[in-house]
């Protein structure tokens, strides 16, 4: 029987897929960049339906982050499976550095990191060849008669020690003339050939995937006349799927192949709140080179399946108690937390008021290389996944002084829908709607300033109810924040356009969050604010 694949494959902030195949069970990772846990990994045996069986970095030692780049962390993981062993390489860019990690099941435990010296760039694959040789692939500046540009490049890597072995060879610049940014990527041998594919363009309108082959694995390489064989670029802004690329390939039982790769929705304008998202799409085989959804050109919402058996996934429920002991795998803090951060007792999630707003720290160093300290702040959040849905918390807590806790809608820099309970000067509990960002406007996408961090209060009302239910109400750009009682009557308090929290203003390269938050504002208390319960889910 063919299960029919819906795109996106997994909806939400889920960019870099990467996939392979274990006789009947398919596993896939993907980018987690400063949140924590990291590296989602995601089984299924149809490919049309997921579940999410862990983290890959899942441990403190194994992940250091810090809340103030939350596009740095982890960029590009690929998966792969030799000889018994699941193999997860990718760059930690707040380090500086690339790793492996590895694991008998793919559930984990995983293996603390493996730093992997002279591995310089980012998006690090593996790759086995039939004598047995395992390969590094990654990006670097190569030199030629064209001057210094980026390229990919190969060397052995020997997988005991994880160093690599000899000299490194650059084996392909890219199919254009001057290709901005080659990189993400992997190798595979099929038929007699080395096919080398990767990302060009940039991650955003632009992006792409390119493939060449070889008849030896270190080249030389030639460009396929057909490229790139994914990209949306040509049907411009108005499209409904944007940003093809960086993509990873699977052969199933029945011989069939597939691609997967990151793409986004834009929506009420060329805003790409949910971020990058995981896609997928069959690919053919014509003259030695993969056609990817064949006879269309674009790429689709929906596609025939492999003919496999149906997998059967349990679906999560709308509505989170807090009954269990630990968070479940839809939840990510931001950063690397702390033991004492969050408490799960008495059926409440409890998070810890840090002394940290949940704004941006303007004298933390960000960027590639960029960590000093692995830090994190009162915040859990899970992905926004719809592009229309309905949130909501409840808690029974009167703050103090500057304390605040709430409900936000969050993406990168801080760009923040945010719905709290504070308090005035003289006391009065209110209830808040504040919008922050440091621009709205799209068009400063490319430019380097875009103003000093704001937090603008949209409306504030007086609140005396002890429990407190905070709503948060999406229809496509359209947030409208509600305040409740135990009397279930909603009080709204504002309707804000959300197209701020896209890329194109956000920068960045992560999805929106919908996140729990407590802080004191600058004091530390050993307090802790209980949330009984947590809701999301989409509106039709």
């Amino acid at each position: 029987m063919k299960n029919m694949l819906s795109n996106p494959l997994l909806p939400g902030f889920y960019p870099d897929p990467s996939i392979c195949r274990v006789g009947d069970d398919y596993y896939m990772v993907t980018s987690s960049f400063s949140y924590f846990p990291g590296v989602p990994v995601f089984h299924s045996r149809d490919l049309a339906h997921w579940e999410q069986i862990g983290h890959v970095l899942d441990r403190p030692e194994q992940l250091p982050l810090s809340p103030d780049d939350i596009s740095g962390g982890i960029f590009a993981p690929t998966i792969r499976f030799h000889d018994g062993l699941f193999y997860m390489i990718t760059t930690n860019v707040s380090v500086g550095k690339n790793f492996i990690v590895t694991a008998e099941k793919p559930e984990g435990p995983w293996s603390d990191p493996h730093w992997i010296e002279g591995a310089e760039g980012i998006d690090p694959s593996l790759f086995w060849d039939v004598d047995g040789k395992a390969y590094y692939t990654g990006t670097g500046q190569m030199q030629d008669d064209r001057g210094t540009r980026q390229a990919i490049w190969l060397s052995e890597i020997d997988l005991e020690s994880f160093a690599l072995v000899g000299e490194r060879t650059f084996i392909w610049g890219g199919s254009l003339s001057e290709p901005a940014w080659p990189e993400a990527p992997h190798l595979y041998l099929i038929n007699g050939y080395y096919y080398l594919m990767i990302a060009e363009g940039g991650t955003e309108h632009f992006h792409s995937e390119t493939i060449a082959r070889a008849e030896h694995v270190k080249g030389p390489y030639h460009s396929y006349r057909g490229n790139p064989i994914l990209t949306q670029r040509h049907l411009g802004m108005n499209a409904d799927i944007a940003n093809t690329g960086h993509a990873d390939l699977v052969q199933c039982q029945d011989g069939s192949w597939f691609m997967v790769f990151l793409a986004s929705r834009p929506y009420g304008g060329y805003h790409k709140n949910l971020g990058r998202e995981t896609f997928i799409a069959p690919v053919g085989w014509e003259d030695g080179w993969p056609v990817v959804s064949p006879g269309t050109g674009r790429i689709l919402f929906s596609y025939e399946g492999p003919n496999l058996p149906e997998y059967k996934v349990p679906e999560l429920p709308a509505k989170d108690d807090f009954e269990s002991e630990k968070p479940g795998y839809v939840w990510n803090f931001l950063g690397t937390p702390d033991d004492s951060l969050i408490k799960m007792e008495d059926g409440f999630l409890k998070i810890r008021l840090h002394e940290r707003g949940l704004r941006p720290d303007e004298n933390a160093p960000t960027g590639e290389g960029s960590l000093q300290n692995p830090s994190s702040m009162g915040f859990l959040g899970r992905r926004q996944q719809h592009l229309s849905f309905r949130t909501a918390a409840c808690l029974a807590w009167r703050p103090k002084e500057a304390q605040t806790a709430g409900l936000t809608v969050l993406q990168h820099g801080f760009q923040q829908i945010r719905l709290e309970l504070g308090c005035r000067e003289d006391g009065q509990t209110v209830v808040r709607a504040l919008r922050c960002y440091r621009s709205l406007d799209v068009s400063l996408i490319h430019k380097k300033e875009r103003g000093a961090y704001q937090e603008e209060v949209l409306r504030e009302i007086p609140w005396e109810k002890e429990e407190t239910v905070l709503v948060i109400r999406a229809e496509g750009q359209e947030y409208t924040l509600l305040a409740a009682g135990r009397d279930g009557e909603e009080i709204p308090l504002c309707t804000v356009n959300g197209g701020f929290l896209g890329s194109e203003t956000a920068g960045g390269f992560v999805g929106t969050y919908i996140g729990l938050f407590a802080s004191g504002n600058g004091k530390s208390y050993d307090e802790y604010v209980p949330f009984d319960w947590f809701s999301y889910e989409p509106l039709s």
